[in-house]
């Protein structure tokens, strides 16, 4: 009997609908700040990386998601599947869907709150048959023991498991122990590893095979195995930086499920995090495939000697 050909990446992960508030400066606690005008865009880390994935990615695409019985919910899953995501719905029925309240100051920092609202009965049983499925991405925005039984599900069934580690939090062994690619952030990098110093120091630390680090308007790094590599950002005027990690989460996972080698899955997720970066929204944001090769045409790949790469190196304490 012929083997089943794997061709699908699936997230795993929140949906949300964002409701977004222009502001001239993030709000200090207890400060109140007057906004200008409300909008509403489908959001929530592990949507937005499922559309990346299939959108500007060009990835067969997959999303267990759980979603409440309103009206939110129809605007979220209308969203996926015009970025050509499949779905599978596990609906909580009673539970509005999860919600994500964001403030958006004028140099395109924001503050965000989350009410999880249905993304809070996700669970491991509601994983699809995994025959199909070569990448498993998932993230920190639904339970915790949904995310590690997912992961040692996804391992026993040799599906390479990528986890974005956000929010920042504690992690158990056993779910590091299962993951093959950890994309983290330099807040999350300090709290798995424990370790306040350089990026380099942080990263020795971590026993996953393959950790990524974004490092904001500076790039970021990879560490797999005994090699290194860094990924210097492009050069952008920013408006909205909101779903810029979940862009490259997506766009990495969709290179690295179409064979592309780690330093190209680098390059083009940074691209189409750039491009989201000069938009409005989470999801709106989000380039197509088409985009992002025409930009990274524009940006010839920089020497290792350039630089901002010797500059990048530096900041991580490699040099």
């Amino acid at each position: 009997m012929t083997a089943p050909v794997r061709d699908n990446i699936l997230v795993m992960g929140s949906a949300n609908l964002d409701y977004v508030v222009r502001v001239p400066h993030v709000p200090a606690p207890g400060e109140t700040v007057l906004g200008c005008g409300v909008q509403m865009f489908p959001g929530g880390k592990g949507a937005n990386q499922a559309v990346a994935c299939a959108h500007a990615g060009g990835a067969a695409t997959r999303m267990l998601v759980a979603l409440g019985d309103d009206a939110n919910a129809r605007s979220i899953e209308e969203s996926l599947h015009a970025a050509g995501v499949r779905t599978n719905v596990a609906r909580a029925y009673g539970q509005p869907s999860g919600m994500a309240f964001i403030c958006l100051a004028d140099n395109a920092e924001n503050a965000i709150t989350v009410a999880p609202g249905a993304n809070e009965f996700l669970q491991a049983s509601h994983l699809p048959p995994l025959h199909d499925v070569s990448h498993l991405l998932l993230q920190l925005e639904t339970p915790l023991d949904t995310v590690v039984a997912s992961a040692l599900a996804a391992r026993a069934a040799d599906v390479t498991v990528l986890l974005n580690a956000a929010p920042a939090q504690t992690l158990p062994a056993n779910l590091l122990a299962s993951v093959d690619v950890l994309i983290v952030n330099e807040g999350e990098l300090a709290a798995i590893s424990g370790h306040a110093g350089s990026v380099a120091e942080a990263l020795a630390r971590v026993d996953v095979p393959c950790v990524i680090v974004t490092l904001g308007a500076r790039g970021c790094l990879a560490r797999c195995g005994n090699q290194t590599f860094l990924q210097p950002s492009f050069p952008i005027e920013p408006v909205d930086t909101t779903a810029a990690g979940d862009t490259f989460c997506g766009v990495l996972a969709a290179a690295m499920g179409q064979g592309d080698a780690l330093p190209l899955a680098l390059r083009r997720a940074s691209a189409a995090a750039a491009l989201a970066c000069t938009r409005l929204g989470a999801q709106a944001s989000i380039p197509a495939r088409s985009e992002v090769d025409a930009f990274l045409q524009a940006h010839p790949a920089a020497a290792s000697t350039s630089p901002d790469h010797v500059a990048l190196a530096a900041y991580c304490g490699l040099t």
